[in-house]
């Protein structure tokens, strides 16, 4: 059973050796500027013993069949006990469903942003969606407000198409927004993460980056991992 997997190797499980200092980034200031999340074009899944554990690697982007890659790695290799994440972020919803994948399908599951790598946007749902959830320190948990209007040149093509078109826009992207706002909301109230962290930390950074404010991203601390519950494992 991977629960009871778990708690036979957790208290040999190693802490990752703390990533060197980092330079901070400027325009982000709370983040590195060069941020440790793979440059893997889809989320690659890799078993891999750790310490005595038997972990799955996924590092790279979240793409739509990342559920279903997910799934069959797990089914094929029972002895995995955890999930070490590494990923820039991707596909939004693709990141809900494996995050429920994991919940729902794999009970007892660990999932570990060790120290040194980073997990970002759709990547935050996949981690979430571990029963059992580890950022060590040095890991970096790193956040922003999910948008339909970050492609700029997209936008200003609407724009100049004429107002007919532009109202159309801010419709559609209205209603986008509205239904993954609802959608982001219940999936942390299924988690047991903190509807907090939606409403203090990723609704609050701007959307989009302009030239008098380029912040956009925001990593948590320690404290703030634990206290808006996104993990709940102290190692």
């Amino acid at each position: 059973m991977r629960t009871a997997r778990w708690l036979a190797g957790f208290a040999t499980l190693c802490v990752a050796a703390a990533a060197p200092a980092q330079q901070m980034d400027p325009n982000n200031p709370t983040c590195p500027a060069a941020p440790n999340w793979s440059s893997n074009a889809r989320m690659e899944l890799t078993p891999a013993d750790r310490n005595g554990a038997r972990v799955l690697l996924a590092e790279g982007a979240v793409d739509e069949g990342v559920a279903g890659r997910l799934r069959a790695a797990l089914d094929a290799d029972p002895n995995i006990s955890e999930i070490w994440v590494r990923s820039p972020g991707g596909n939004a919803r693709a990141g809900n469903e494996a995050g429920r994948l994991i919940r729902q399908s794999y009970p007892g599951m660990v999932t570990r942003v060790p120290a040194g790598w980073a997990c970002f946007s759709a990547c935050n749902f996949v981690f979430m969606g571990g029963q059992l959830r580890v950022v060590e320190p040095g890991g970096l948990f790193m956040v922003h407000m999910f948008t339909h209007t970050g492609n700029r040149e997209a936008i200003r093509s609407e724009v100049a198409a004429g107002t007919d078109s532009t109202v159309a826009m801010i419709g559609a992207i209205e209603q986008s927004s509205a239904q993954l706002a609802s959608e982001d909301n219940d999936f942390l109230i299924r988690m047991g993460v903190s509807r907090r962290l939606l409403t203090e930390v990723m609704y609050a950074q701007q959307a989009v980056a302009t030239d008098e404010n380029l912040s956009t991203r925001r990593c948590l601390n320690q404290d703030e991992v634990y206290l808006y519950n996104v993990a709940n494992v102290r190692e």
